[in-house]
């Protein structure tokens, strides 16, 4: 007689997906295990302005006015050790505080790509990511694009300050490309 299958651990919850600058976000995930096992969590595309406990699955952090605009594709998973399940993938808009006043955007225009790095050509592709931030070193917003026809994005909602921006581009199996030279813009 064979032991019947183990069961995945379950999880569940619907997180907000609006946050504002300024103010605390937390959610975190119902989980349980019919084995009885200790589970821990993981996160794929944490936000930069949040931390994570992989013990809780709580997300959780203050977003900064810097941190205004979109973070995407974000996927919290729990793990009995073998098994695991997921929650859907969710996205975090981050609002500016109200009365800071949200000075400008930045419109970015490219020619879509038609050659891989090794010369061939481009037949597989699905879209574009724009990641963006306040340091050259720290793109930390991203923008999904889903629509290869598209060749230019506005950004929205940009504080004061300078911002920079790269973009790469995702083909059918989900791959991204290298990100392009970082372009910038001061926003006054």
């Amino acid at each position: 007689m064979t032991a019947p299958a183990a069961l995945p651990p379950t999880i569940s919850g619907t997180p907000a997906t609006s946050a504002q600058a300024g103010t605390a976000y937390s959610f975190a995930p119902q989980a349980s295990s019919s084995s009885g096992k200790t589970l821990s969590f993981s996160i794929q595309n944490k936000p930069s302005w949040a931390t994570f406990s992989i013990a809780s699955g709580q997300l959780s952090g203050t977003p900064g006015s810097s941190d205004v605009g979109t973070d995407a594709g974000i996927v919290i998973t729990v793990s009995d050790g073998s098994l695991s399940a997921a929650l859907a993938a969710f996205t975090i808009t981050v609002a500016a505080a109200p009365g800071t006043p949200t000075v400008g955007s930045a419109t970015l225009r490219w020619t879509a790509p038609t050659q891989n790095t090794d010369g061939s050509a481009i037949t597989n592709l699905t879209g574009y990511v724009i990641e963006y931030g306040t340091s050259q070193g720290a793109l930390s917003q991203t923008v999904n694009i889903s629509n290869p026809a598209t060749t230019s994005y506005t950004v929205q909602n940009l504080g004061s300050g300078t911002w920079y921006f790269a973009l790469s581009s995702v083909n059918a199996t989900g791959a991204t490309s290298a990100l392009s030279s970082v372009v910038s813009k001061t926003i006054n």
